[in-house]
């Protein structure tokens, strides 16, 4: 880029060309339009799964026979549709949610691979399938070109920035890649997975909570990014999910098999996770407010 002098000569920029100047780290439009996409479907979801788990065969795209199935499903909805808001209305940095985009991706396709190896159990006649189907036949394309884009935007990490210790990194990459491993088993063998777990399973609702589970890979975002910054709203999410899955698990508590030993380590799992993400978001709403306080008046 040339600009020109007070005497009418041209100089050149030498930053203008450097493409590190457009990378503010900001959230495209384009991402913002397919948040505002996709939320409205994943709160309708939530709302038909959690609220009358016991009328898929009438309002869903498959009859779901599990009520835990149901609202597991209904909570990852709700819990995605938090996410995707907040990308539209309130985060301004690319580095809050391209892990969560990732995760969404992986999710989205592993749907609907599910689909199409369980086409005979859907209800085709109904809106809902065709709805779904054009949903997960779409989205992964959508969420993929939607993070390949906004990520030639992503901003360096600066020196002040908060960084995740050694330990707490650590601890999220472990809990994120035990997540995946056991999405991942449950879609590619449901028939042995299905004699393992806690509450009753199809082959397809087998893949689909395998799918579920495989949106903890946003944790493995750590890997590449230390930056608090990266892992604040997935612990909003996950604190959002967790909580409407301990409802879902009362609520739905005749159907587990009690004599199952996975019944009571994930039991204990969700629950030591879910009071350990109460207690840091706790923790870290007691430290902004110390913050914002006003100082002591003189006396």
């Amino acid at each position: 880029m040339t600009r020109l002098g007070l005497d009418g000569s041209g100089t050149t920029d030498p930053g203008a060309n450097d493409p590190s100047n457009d990378r503010d780290d900001r959230v495209l439009a384009g991402t913002r339009a397919l948040s505002a996409f996709i939320a409205p479907f994943l709160l309708v979801a939530f709302a038909l799964l959690y609220g009358f788990p016991s009328d898929t065969a009438r309002l869903w795209a498959w009859p779901i026979q599990s009520h835990m199935t149901s609202m597991l499903l209904a909570s990852a909805y709700l819990g995605g549709c938090y996410f995707f808001v907040r990308v539209l209305l309130v985060e301004r940095r690319w580095a809050a949610v391209r892990a969560g985009l990732v995760s969404v991706a992986l999710f989205a396709t592993l749907l609907g691979v599910a689909t199409v190896l369980h086409w005979d159990k859907f209800a085709h006649d109904k809106v809902a399938f065709w709805l779904w189907a054009g949903l997960y036949f779409t989205a992964p394309f959508l969420v993929i070109a939607a993070w390949v884009l906004n990520q030639r935007y992503a901003g360096r990490p600066s020196a002040d920035q908060p960084r995740l210790g050694r330990g707490p990194r650590r601890f999220v990459a472990d809990v994120a890649a035990l997540s995946v491993l056991t999405g991942a088993a449950m879609f590619v063998a449901p028939a042995q997975a299905i004699t393992l777990w806690p509450w009753p399973l199809t082959p397809l609702t087998c893949r689909v909570v395998g799918a579920t589970f495989c949106l903890g890979a946003a944790g493995l975002g750590v890997l590449a990014d230390d930056r608090w910054e990266s892992v604040r709203l997935m612990r909003q999410v996950q604190l959002v999910m967790f909580a409407l899955i301990l409802v879902a698990v009362a609520r739905a508590r005749h159907e587990f098999f009690i004599d199952r030993p996975l019944t009571w380590v994930m039991g204990v799992g969700f629950l030591g996770l879910f009071a350990l993400s109460v207690g840091s978001a706790v923790r870290d709403w007691g430290r902004r407010n110390d913050l914002v306080a006003p100082p002591p008046q003189a006396g």
